[in-house]
């Protein structure tokens, strides 16, 4: 039995996975906690979808500081 064969939508989707967890883990809360957080600002689209080319090459950790960096500027500027 095969899985589903390797899209770059399929790569895009366990990248985003991948990232969300370790920044959730990161902020000690949980992984839906964070996508709750990040849908309301719209940075799943506009950070992880859009910039995914260039940030898949970086580390786990760095992505995950990057969310989390971007996540709070994002809060805090609409306080």
């Amino acid at each position: 039995m095969e899985g589903s064969p390797r899209t770059y939508e399929s790569d895009v989707i366990q990248f985003c996975i991948i990232a969300i967890e370790k920044a959730a883990a990161k902020l000690d809360i949980s992984p839906s906690q964070l996508i709750e957080k990040l849908e309301s600002h719209g940075l799943i689209e506009s950070r992880l979808f859009r910039f995914y080319d260039t940030l898949h090459t970086q580390s786990a950790d760095y992505v995950a500081d990057d969310i989390i960096e971007t996540l709070d500027n994002y809060e805090h500027a609409h306080e």
